[in-house]
């Protein structure tokens, strides 16, 4: 295995986002609230499978070993569980995870953990269906809590993700805790972030992760020792109750130091952070086993313009026009 991957400020990288289709079937309100239209990137298709598993062995080679399929919506592949396969399969990747709406997890989540899925996080933005259609543009409550469900009887590990917004949702905070006491969840609360289309819906909407935090702290709730592999979240335990609590407060003080993360589009783009400006094509040399060693080494030069934050306190969201581009 290669040295590990570290940029100028000392940060240890072994955590890769990769987004396989920028494609989303909803409507949320706060990414894509007129639905899914195509980048400029949708004119070439997304990788293909082998194109996503030599990227994926690249990344391991160089020390990564947490995984993550992102979309968009990644289920809109029908390959979806050749592609985990394929990923599962890669020797040192020990844990991979996907984020997903959750539209169609029940009937594939079975496949997805017998072809080695780990993880997954379920967005839920809302418990009360009017609220769920609402945020979503879906009346997919009852199919997406199935989807929960049906992970935790697959045994895996499973999140749920809700984005707080003031105007929305925060009836639901209570109804949240509660869903995490009854079972082996987290639930990840986070803060809203500004992107390049939301600009008005943010300054409405937007609530402080610092709030958030204060009422877990009110509540009871005990932060939690960072564990191997941590990025950014904050965890809270409770007594007596099954799960726990998460908490992704980008504009927070330091939020990036602990930075551990690179992303991929679903095009083979290398984004340095979400919310960069600009990405670079890794895809030419995804093409044959044999351009590995020039793909790492592309990866390794990129990595020396990682800057040292994102600028979003500042108001700069750089080429993040919603995150379903870049599997947020």
């Amino acid at each position: 295995m290669d040295a590990p991957l570290t940029d100028g400020f000392g940060r240890a990288f072994h955590y890769l986002r990769l987004s396989v289709d920028e494609v989303c079937n909803y409507r949320c309100v706060y990414c894509l609230p007129e639905g899914y239209k195509p980048s400029a990137a949708a004119a070439e298709p997304p990788l293909n499978v082998a194109e996503i598993g030599r990227l994926v062995a690249a990344f391991a080679d160089m020390g990564f070993w947490k995984f993550r399929l992102t979309g968009g919506e990644p289920t809109t592949r029908a390959d979806i569980v050749e592609i985990v396969e394929r990923c599962a399969r890669v020797p040192g990747a020990r844990r991979l995870a996907m984020s997903t709406n959750g539209y169609r997890l029940a009937p594939i989540a079975h496949a997805l953990a017998q072809a080695g899925l780990q993880a997954v996080n379920v967005s839920v933005d809302s418990l009360d269906p009017e609220r769920f259609a609402r945020i979503t543009g879906r009346n997919d409550l009852a199919k997406v809590l199935a989807g929960v469900e049906a992970s935790l009887t697959e045994g895996l590990e499973t999140k749920i993700n809700v984005v707080l917004l003031k105007g929305f949702n925060m009836a639901d905070y209570e109804s949240f805790l509660r869903f995490s006491a009854e079972r082996r969840v987290e639930v990840r609360f986070i803060e809203l972030m500004r992107t390049g289309d939301n600009e008005a819906f943010f300054n409405e909407n937007h609530l402080s992760g610092e709030h958030i935090l204060e009422m877990l702290k009110r509540g009871g709730w005990e932060e939690q020792a960072r564990r191997e592999g941590d990025g950014p979240a904050r965890r809270f335990r409770r007594p007596g109750y099954a799960g726990s609590v998460g908490l992704i407060a980008p504009y927070s003080k330091d939020f990036c130091s602990t930075c551990n993360r690179l992303r991929v589009t679903s095009r083979g783009a290398l984004r340095l952070c979400l919310f960069a400006e600009g990405q670079a094509s890794l895809r030419e040399l995804l093409a044959s086993d044999g351009q590995r060693e020039a793909l790492k080494a592309r990866v390794r030069s990129l990595l020396e313009r990682k800057e040292v934050s994102h600028y979003l306190p500042d108001g700069r969201t750089g080429s993040a026009r919603n995150l379903a581009l870049m599997g947020g």
